[in-house]
């Protein structure tokens, strides 16, 4: 499969949890969560991708634009529409 953007290949499995052809952009399926088997043609950033990589999802800002799903960055405005953050009063 190649890149939408980059026109790059992509490489693709079939995962045995669920039986879907996906990307392999990890050590998990995307669509069950199961783990992939062994990580043989995988590259290394492939491989650590994931690895020690924690997001902490409670301390995310929402934007306060009710119609945009974006987080608010470090500098106060939406990741997504890029209006500043507006906190309920």
């Amino acid at each position: 499969m190649r890149c939408e953007k980059c026109e790059s290949e992509m490489e693709t499995c079939t995962c045995s949890g669920c039986g879907q052809t996906v990307l392999r952009l990890g050590p998990f399926c995307y669509v069950c969560g199961s783990e992939l088997e062994d990580g043989a043609g995988m590259d290394e950033a492939a491989k650590n991708r994931g690895a020690g990589d924690t997001i902490d999802f409670s301390t995310r800002i929402l934007c306060s634009d009710g119609a945009c799903i974006g987080v608010i960055n470090d500098q106060g405005v939406c990741k997504v529409c890029g209006k500043p953050y507006e906190p309920e009063l």
